[in-house]
């Protein structure tokens, strides 16, 4: 049968899954509903899966949160209709699931890595927001898919269903692995060091829009990752009446605030481009009173590791002096993290051969940088490391707003799109198309 026909008869599917993920929301470490859907169906669908320690490694994972935090979403999500055995395997935010297809007959492995968790936003409320008028809109305050990463879980289960039906056609092994907490570079890591990545000879992971902003445009490979450290940051000092006896008081709020201007004022690396922001600061208890504890989140960027390293170490040492000066104590975590990377230009060739059979597309750019930065680096450097090939793509749409704003929304066409080129580029690589392994097409 027709790739293209096959992924046009579950469009209904592809944009329901979307609006399903995207009115139930869920962050970093929490996604349990999102993950216990994509557990369920792909073991309807005959992949072996697995959760838990055998998903992700749980030392490795980064910001995880609070646990009466984790029991709280753990139960809402079975409210709200997540298969409770799944949700219980999934517990205490082990929520990356990995479905794998081992034919048994000698051939590549491919994995394919899709994110699901969403950004920490209110999802705009008015009626000229389309998730809004066509009743799909986050029901969950304070979380929202505005990053696309509910298309991108529809994606992953488009293309899990599609390979299925191929099963008995296929070579070598397929490796699906749906991943949490992206934002923030805190998941990637985890699934790496759980050792998914390992003997893998192509590797693909993607994107909607971003920087592609045109329905039916598709870039071969995204480079100029910028790599990144999330730190979180608690001043402690001590609370004192700001009128009677401020003087036994120390100020934890103006440590804050001057390491939020000290670190803005790190002197940028001349080797390339750096960025350092605060993100937020919240301190104190009433204008009267002399703040006891403030709390900081702030992330430095590099052009390479090397210069984000420098970045890092120049806004610790800052953090930590600043807080000898005002005399208050002072805690930090590295709460999410992530290298630079670069795809391997060799794949560009059989993603635009795959991209020019499909109707929907219409133009193919062989390179885009990033300009940002994304944990699928960990995944793309290890397959990298082993000798085998890593791209990033992106998959072109307009947007209502930008990426992490509270209006964002994308065309749903896209979802075809990525879902068909996904699985033309699998079976390509499995040597259905020709191709083979690793070795002939470097």
């Amino acid at each position: 049968m027709d790739i293209s026909r096959e992924v046009l008869g579950i469009k209904g599917k592809l944009i329901q899954r979307r609006r399903d993920f995207h009115m139930y929301p869920e962050s970093g470490w929490v996604e349990y509903r999102t993950a216990a859907i994509v557990a369920e169906e792909l073991s309807k669908w005959g992949y072996t899966v697995y959760v838990r320690e055998e998903a992700c490694k749980s030392a490795s994972r980064m910001g995880v949160p609070h646990p009466e935090v984790l029991r709280y979403h753990e139960n809402r999500a079975i409210h709200e209709g997540a298969d409770p055995i799944w949700v219980e395997q999934m517990k205490d935010g082990h929520t990356a699931v990995v479905g794998v297809i081992r034919t048994g007959k000698p051939g590549p492995v491919i994995a394919l890595r899709f994110d699901i968790d969403s950004n920490d936003l209110t999802e705009c409320a008015s009626d000229d927001h389309r998730p809004v008028r066509e009743g799909f809109a986050s029901r969950h305050p304070e979380m929202m898919h505005a990053c696309g990463h509910d298309g991108h879980a529809a994606i992953g289960l488009g293309v899990a269903e599609l390979l299925a039906k191929r099963k008995d056609r296929l070579v070598g092994e397929i490796r699906l692995l749906f991943q949490p907490a992206e934002e923030g570079s805190r998941g990637a890591k985890a699934m790496v060091d759980a050792g998914w990545l390992d003997g893998v000879d192509y590797f693909f992971g993607g994107h909607i829009a971003f920087k592609s902003k045109t329905l039916g445009e598709v870039v071969a490979t995204v480079g100029g990752f910028l790599a990144t450290t999330k730190i979180n940051v608690v001043y402690t000092g001590k609370a004192a009446h700001a009128g009677a006896a401020p003087e036994e008081g120390r100020n934890a709020l103006l440590a804050a605030a001057s390491a939020a201007l000290h670190l803005n004022g790190i002197s940028r690396h001349g080797g390339g481009a750096t960025r350092i922001n605060v993100g937020t600061l919240k301190a104190g208890s009433g204008r009267n009173v002399v703040a006891d504890k403030a709390v900081m989140e702030l992330e430095t960027r590099g052009e390479t590791t090397e210069l984000n390293g420098y970045m890092k170490s120049e806004a610790i040492r800052i953090i930590e002096h600043v807080a000898q000066l005002h005399d208050v104590s002072c805690q930090w975590e590295v709460v999410g993290e992530a290298p630079g990377a670069e795809s391997s230009s060799g794949l560009v060739p059989i993603v635009r051969q795959e991209a020019e059979k499909m109707s929907h597309v219409k133009a193919v750019i062989p390179r885009m940088d990033l300009g940002g930065s994304e944990d699928v680096v960990y995944m793309m450097n290890r397959v990298q490391e082993q000798g085998g090939q890593a791209t990033y793509l992106l998959f072109g749409s307009p947007l209502k707003d930008g990426h992490h704003q509270v209006r964002f929304d994308f065309d749903e066409e896209v979802l075809l799109i990525g879902t068909e080129l996904l699985v033309r580029l699998t079976l390509v690589c499995l040597g259905a198309g020709g191709m083979g392994r690793k070795r002939d097409i470097d």
